[in-house]
């Protein structure tokens, strides 16, 4: 390969480029960027960006700037013709490679019963969190809509900031990553100072030149300044349409990272869903900062090496900082119904908890308490060698 376009200069992008260069790689490396900006880190724009306690520049990721690398930002990719290996951009110039990477990641997912009008916000882009950022003034009544990371951490920061914050939400908090422990994370919230609704979804919005409150199903209003929307993200894939790639909730791949229907291509990150061996098969889509930056320099290799790499099988695992806590888990807890709090308080800063499937360890998460993570993080190696799901279908 002479020439490899990366699609996307987020950090599964960054990686990949980073992977091509270590593994001897010496043609050209293009990569094409959405936003204007070089590739920085999104963690940190639900928190310390948010609130001022980080420039922009602060959390820019190591990135290659040489005479190999080419980036194109803030240009959108719109097609790929895999047979004559062109990618087309949105100002209608196309590409040649001999490789490429998909990495185009996750875009917030919006409602529409909450029209874009002022004083209304998503949170996924740098632009979005100095928007955000220059609305949390002293008194502003703050309404987060959706209970999950992002969701708690934007409320999180706003009462950091000493505002009125309302988390609201359809699921309890944390539903997904905590399964049977969501009640004691509503009430570290509500502990926190956060107004918490669950259950509930958004009808439509008061508005008098901008937002002034947050109308539910229930009939009750809530009155809001300022609403972030934070409902989860949908895989950036409308420019594949067409090209042949298989879409299903993302790039669908096999077990190496390389694309479906298309040759030469692989992915990785938010937009990528394949195969884990602990699954048995079944398909599986990770949106964590650890998965992205793994899969981008997996892909990159298998780009470079072919179909005899190593399936992509690493234990997947997480963590969030909110409410003076940080939570992280590793391995597959949303697996494991029957759920044993071994130390702590899981309403509490400090607490571990392990996550069974029929008497069998499949993930643990912990608040306070990072090495007590370390001897599950090594127990559930396993897992990649003997499924979890017997059978496919079941993701």
């Amino acid at each position: 390969m002479e020439r490899i376009v990366v699609v996307g200069a987020a950090l599964a992008g960054t990686r990949a480029v980073q992977s091509l260069h270590a593994e001897g790689f010496t043609g050209e490396v293009v990569v094409v960027g959405a936003e204007d900006h070089l590739p920085y880190d999104r963690p940190p724009l639900s928190k310390k960006l948010l609130t001022g306690d980080l420039a922009p520049e602060a959390i820019a990721l190591r990135h290659e700037l040489d005479d190999t690398t080419t980036w194109l930002l803030g240009r959108r990719a719109v097609g790929l013709d895999p047979v004559a290996r062109r990618l087309r951009l949105a100002d209608g110039e196309s590409l040649a490679y001999d490789g490429l990477v998909v990495a185009t990641g996750s875009a917030a997912r919006r409602l529409p019963t909450v029209p874009h009008v002022p004083g209304t916000f998503l949170l996924r882009t740098l632009d979005d969190a100095l928007a955000l950022r220059s609305e949390l003034v002293p008194g502003a009544r703050v309404a987060v809509v959706g209970t999950g990371f992002i969701g708690t951490e934007i409320a999180s920061t706003c009462r950091d900031l000493g505002l009125e914050v309302t988390l609201l939400g359809a699921l309890p908090v944390l539903h997904r990553p905590m399964g049977p422990l969501s009640p004691a994370a509503a009430e570290r919230a509500r502990a926190y100072g956060v107004q918490v609704v669950e259950g509930v979804t958004v009808a439509g919005l008061d508005v008098d030149g901008c937002v002034t409150g947050v109308r539910l199903d229930d009939g009750t209003t809530v009155p809001a300044d300022v609403v972030v929307v934070a409902v989860g993200a949908a895989p950036v894939t409308d420019w594949l349409a067409g090209s042949g790639a298989v879409l299903e909730d993302g790039v669908v791949c096999d077990e190496t990272l390389a694309v479906l229907g298309v040759d030469d291509v692989v992915a990785a990150g938010d937009v990528a869903r394949w195969p884990h061996p602990a699954l048995g098969g079944d398909l599986l889509r990770v949106e964590h900062w650890t998965n992205a930056a793994e899969q981008g320099a997996a892909a990159a290799r298998r780009l470079l090496h072919g179909p005899g790499v190593a399936a992509f099988g690493p234990v997947p695992s997480f963590w969030t900082d909110q409410f003076a806590t940080r939570i992280q888990g590793v391995g597959f807890p949303t697996l494991g119904p029957d759920v044993t709090v071994v130390d702590g308080d899981p309403a509490g800063r400090r607490f571990v908890a392990e996550y069974r499937r029929a008497g069998r360890l499949v993930g643990a998460v912990v608040a306070g308490s990072p090495r007590a993570l370390l001897p599950y993080r090594a127990e559930l190696q396993h897992l990649a060698q003997a499924p979890l799901l017997p059978t496919a279908g079941a993701a």
